[in-house]
């Protein structure tokens, strides 16, 4: 097979040059979100803050320390938590409600749907510890089916920022949405994608990295993943586009449909069931739009188990070795 050239690295995103190396700098999400929690309470104050007993955790702690008059802890009691905010919000306030993924949405999802979304309240409820990412903890706080069940609310617009400084961008335009918005966080510390000088529209997806062999789209820090395979594959020979989805609903329909329809293969990567998640959402999309084939990276109908995180990523196929044998395996099958 003719080598094609190196990875082609879309700079017009001004990229970090470390992303796609073995030793990228590395920086938490749930970290970005306290720092822009922070500096929206500071030039906002109808930004109000509640929590579920997890404030250290979901890096709400400074917030809390600054504006203790607009930081309410509800204790573990998720459900009066959506509720309050529910209240807040028809009163006027921006309201940021925070807790584990496997918490909130899960365990208050009645009155998330009936309170917050049913009545379209700028509620902005930010999941942390999703995916894998709270690996030694186990399968109960590991939560791989969020972006399936938020995204089928209606009035909703779910977020999965890939690092650090996309999620301060996210934070800050989620309150300039006035809307319900669930937004994804990881707990660990991940790969600097992006920088303070990367472009970040909600309604918009990004392409990382340009190629025409097939398509691989990504959301969350998983995303390195891919991008670490981008380039065994083209050392190899395949020439991958990677777009990254950080906004999954509304989805950027415009993008995919470009690249597919170039490329004629995709390949969805995600750190969440298979069923329903973004490659549910690019499956639909596709199917009506112009079929295409569509390869699914996640969890496959199962929980998961406590274990370091990259042993996690490795047992449940969701790590660059199996992004790189899928497209080696059906790049001739297109």
């Amino acid at each position: 097979m003719q080598l094609k050239p190196a990875l082609a690295v879309n700079t017009n995103l001004l990229l970090n040059d470390r992303m796609h190396g073995l030793n990228p700098s590395l920086k938490s999400t749930k970290k970005a979100f306290g720092e822009s929690l922070l500096a929206l309470g500071k030039e906002d104050e109808n930004v109000v803050v509640l929590c579920a007993d997890l404030n250290s955790s979901t890096k709400t702690d400074d917030f809390a320390k600054n504006f203790p008059d607009r930081f309410f802890q509800v204790g573990i009691a998720e459900q009066n938590m959506a509720g309050i905010a529910a209240g807040l919000a028809a009163c006027g306030k921006k309201v940021f409600i925070t807790s584990f993924a496997a918490f909130s949405p899960m365990r208050n999802l009645d009155q998330i749907r009936v309170s917050i979304c049913f009545s379209d309240l700028p509620v902005i409820m930010v999941g942390a510890y999703a995916g894998l990412s709270p690996s030694a903890d186990g399968a109960t706080a590991q939560e791989l089916e969020d972006i399936a069940i938020m995204r089928t609310l209606p009035n909703t617009v779910v977020l999965s920022p890939v690092d650090y400084e996309q999620t301060k961008k996210a934070t800050e335009a989620s309150v300039t949405l006035s809307k319900p918005v669930y937004m994804r966080l990881c707990r660990e510390d991940t790969p600097e994608i992006t920088t303070a000088s990367t472009p970040f529209d909600v309604k918009k997806a990004q392409t990382l990295i340009e190629g025409d062999d097939l398509t691989i789209v990504c959301t969350g820090p998983i995303c390195h993943e891919a991008i670490i395979a981008t380039k065994k594959l083209t050392e190899n020979g395949i020439k991958p586009e990677v777009i990254n989805v950080h906004t999954i609903k509304p989805f950027d329909k415009t993008l995919l449909l470009q690249s597919a329809t170039k490329t004629r293969l995709v390949i969805t990567v995600e750190e969440h069931q298979q069923s329903g998640g973004l490659g549910g959402a690019v499956a639909e999309i596709l199917s009506e739009e112009m079929p295409t084939k569509v390869l699914r990276i996640g969890t496959r109908d199962t929980f998961g188990e406590s274990g370091t995180y990259a042993q996690l990523k490795n047992k449940y196929g969701v790590d660059s070795e199996a992004i790189y044998s899928l497209a080696v395996n059906n790049i001739n099958k297109k």
